[in-house]
């Protein structure tokens, strides 16, 4: 029968913990086990979990914290050596993959223990990369690389509306480009840059990228740049802060992240079929300034409410897995420690 892993949390400066590992030594001859040390200032997760409670001892699915005497220690011992026993004997499948799987780190384990503590780098990047492509194809365009910069254009088309009048122009003479109806002061409009019936064919507005002239169209409009980017900034703040960030509440996130991107998105739709529309119906465009404040508010409130909560999850991911390696490098020391003594 195998021995009985005992997995202790300790620290550093730990009187107690050290204790706590004299009386196991002592119990060793009369309930054979294996002692896992693992040392919680080695992990934020853990100091989080059991800075205030070390030692803790799991033996099996029993588990001490605080003021551990010998006699926890040896009653814990004993009922999770007559469990194992009485698993064993009646051949319990579950238990037993259980146990063959706790003494393996598998190639999905690395894999889930390393995306468990990269996770927010790939997720940054990704984000960069979504959001820098648009920016690209612009420059592309400017320097004359018309066939890349085409196919980014196409890629983001089925992503986004694309529509002239509500996106980013670089290298023009504005940075944007509004409908008239938006009622911008001093701007050349989308009419006078593409003709005063442009507003009624929709695909022209989605394929006009520009000219050297007014500049080429960035190719996510305004308020989807605005999100991405709010969504990459905070990425960024999480990361360095040690994603120690928690969730905001759902209802701010309704209030202020859903809400106004709502109202100012759903207001101006209306103003896309004008001409369907009775002489008396309000319409309205909003302005690069409104697109971007409740894009990035949409941007910063959602990645603020999933960020966290995907963080709590991935963070008892890695406690779990950090528990697992060390078991298995006990085991495997354990193993090559056997055979060392059986070549000599």
């Amino acid at each position: 029968m195998e021995e009985i892993i005992v997995t202790m949390y300790t620290s550093a400066d730990c009187p107690a913990c050290e204790q706590v590992e004299t009386d196991l030594a002592a119990l060793q001859e009369a309930i054979p086990h294996r002692l896992v040390l693992i040392n919680i200032d080695t992990s934020s997760d853990l100091k989080t979990v059991y800075g205030n409670l070390v030692p803790v001892v799991e033996v099996g699915p029993y588990q001490l914290r605080g003021e551990i005497n010998k006699q926890d220690l040896q009653v814990s011992l004993s009922a999770a050596r007559d469990r194992k026993r009485q698993l064993e004997r009646v051949g319990d499948k579950g238990y037993l993959d259980r146990v063959s799987k706790g003494q393996r780190f598998t190639g999905t384990d690395r894999f889930s223990y390393w995306f468990s503590n990269s996770y927010m780098h790939i997720f940054n990047l990704a984000v960069l990369i979504y959001v820098g492509l648009p920016f690209l194809a612009a420059v592309l365009m400017k320097t004359d690389f018309v066939l890349p910069a085409r196919a980014i254009y196409a890629m983001y088309s089925p992503l986004c509306h694309q529509l002239a009048f509500r996106s980013w122009f670089i290298f023009g003479e504005q940075p944007y480009y509004p409908r008239a109806l938006a009622e911008i002061p001093n701007v050349i409009t989308y009419e006078q840059i593409a003709g005063d019936d442009a507003l009624t064919d929709l695909t022209r507005a989605r394929r006009f990228i520009g000219n050297e002239t007014v500049g080429y169209k960035v190719a996510l409009c305004q308020r989807d740049v605005a999100i991405y980017g709010a969504i990459l900034v905070f990425g960024v703040v999480f990361s360095l802060t040690g994603r120690r960030l928690k969730s905001l509440p759902w209802y701010l996130w309704v209030v202020f992240g859903i809400l106004p991107i709502g109202l100012d998105g759903g207001s101006q739709l209306p103003g896309l079929v004008g001409g369907l529309l009775p002489a008396w119906f309000p319409l309205r465009e909003s302005t690069p300034l409104l697109r971007t404040i409740t894009g990035a508010l949409f941007g910063l409130t959602t990645a603020w409410y999933l960020y966290p909560m995907i963080e709590e999850s991935l963070a008892d991911t890695r406690m779990l897995l950090t528990r697992k390696l060390a078991v298995v490098a006990s085991l495997e020391e354990k193993s090559k420690i056997a055979l060392d003594r059986e070549v000599q």
